[in-house]
């Protein structure tokens, strides 16, 4: 084909869009959704995921979380214009219709479901509550004070639906892991709406960061004791070898440092601290990877 055909041209146009839409070059969410379930896959094999469950995984999250995003600019659509983070998104320069972002984000969804044909049925079964909170999210910031909660539910569900492909069930480690994603997802998210909350105050919608009011860094670091608390216990009930262990200094002094960074409330150190939290999910992963390499 011509690159320089009017067709060509259009094709291009739209893949842009759609790439950017999915926040395709921009990884972190995939990564922040990938080291729970990576964590969850890790300790349900005992440190030998199967190759296609851990490619069905893997995928499947980049898919889900590239249709999250595309629903949630749908939601966000006559908003996202009037905050400074958001708005050259494709929305808010005029660039999708609503029928387009709708048929992308069905795409992307019957892909995602396409990883589950290899997983058994529980796996599939659980997979219908994820999709719903996958979905319904974007939505919660016109009522719920704190959507950030929601989100670490649906950022979560990988967790139980990586034990039950892996063991057939979901035991109560893989719970206890939930609970600690859930307020771990709280923590970083709050740290990212703290960067948007000018912009969020003037439109209208509800976030964490918000309802927390002048809490919000002391709420922050509540969920990110919490978190480690719950990571603590984990390693308790799966007798964690010592370099599981070795993580909670750490990641104590990742928060330490996140502490001290959002203590100023400005936007952009609030944004990169948002961002930092990708290396306590690494250094998690790392800490269960060798947990399984000990403990053998």
């Amino acid at each position: 084909m011509n690159p320089k055909s009017p067709l060509f041209l259009r094709l291009s146009d739209r893949l842009d869009v759609y790439l950017r839409l999915m926040r395709a070059d921009k990884p972190i969410g995939t990564l922040l959704l990938l080291w729970p379930t990576y964590w969850a896959l890790w300790l349900a094999s005992d440190g030998i995921p199967d190759l296609a469950v851990l490619a069905a995984f893997t995928i499947g999250t980049f898919l889900m979380r590239s249709a999250g995003c595309v629903i949630n600019d749908f939601a966000d659509r006559d908003f996202d214009g009037a905050v400074e983070r958001t708005k050259n998104r494709p929305f808010a320069q005029g660039r999708v219709k609503k029928k387009e972002a709708l048929l992308l984000t069905a795409f992307l969804c019957l892909l995602a479901a396409l990883c589950l044909i290899p997983l058994n049925h529980l796996t599939w079964l659980m997979s219908l509550p994820a999709l719903f909170l996958a979905l319904t999210y974007p939505f919660t910031k016109r009522f719920f004070p704190i959507p950030q909660l929601y989100l670490g539910l649906a950022f979560s569900f990988g967790i139980p639906m990586a034990f039950a492909a892996v063991v057939g069930n979901v035991p109560p480690q893989a719970w206890i892991l939930f609970a600690a994603n859930v307020l771990w997802t709280l923590a970083y998210d709050t740290v990212y709406a703290m960067a948007d909350k000018e912009d969020d105050l003037k439109i209208g919608i509800k976030t964490s960061a918000i309802t927390f009011g002048r809490y919000d860094i002391a709420a922050v670091m509540l969920c990110h004791g919490g978190f480690t608390l719950l990571m603590a216990v984990l390693g308790a009930v799966i007798g964690a070898a010592w370099a599981y262990w070795a993580a909670i200094p750490i990641v104590l002094l990742l928060q330490y440092r996140q502490y001290a960074a959002i203590k100023s409330r400005v936007r952009q150190i609030c944004f990169e601290t948002f961002l930092a939290n990708n290396r306590i999910g690494w250094v998690w992963f790392t800490a269960i990877f060798a947990h399984t390499f000990f403990a053998k």
